[in-house]
């Protein structure tokens, strides 16, 4: 019994709701979803990514610090550099998955769906 209380419910009476929520508000901020694109792909210091994305410093270790707070970003140290890195997939997951539906939002066909169509030939 106790074992079906630690399992995440996906419910309209989930316990994990609330949390869901927080997580969609610390995506709520390009800079943060452009963040998490950059790392898809591996591990970056600060100013790599500032450089990336066009931003200070400053601005993007104050992102990267209120996501590591929320555990969507984990750091792991190279000599003098931080480098960060996703925690896991889900937050990839989610910004694709926001992506795609904004490329829904323009009506038509979306580049998801003709590259999944090239994919299968």
């Amino acid at each position: 019994m106790n074992a079906d209380n630690r399992m995440c419910s996906l419910g309209v009476d989930s316990q994990y709701v609330e949390l869901a929520v927080e997580v969609f508000s610390m995506l709520a901020d390009a800079t943060r979803v452009r963040i998490i694109l950059a790392l898809r792909d591996g591990e970056m210091a600060v100013g790599a990514l500032a450089e990336l994305l066009g931003k200070s410093p400053a601005a993007v270790s104050q992102h990267l610090a209120k996501m590591r707070l929320a555990r969507m970003v984990s750091t792991r140290q190279d000599g003098t550099k931080v480098l960060y890195r996703l925690e896991n997939e889900h937050a990839r997951q989610l910004v694709a998955d926001a992506i795609f539906q904004a490329e829904h939002a323009l009506g038509g066909e979306p580049a998801h769906h003709r590259n999944e169509k090239q994919a299968a030939t």
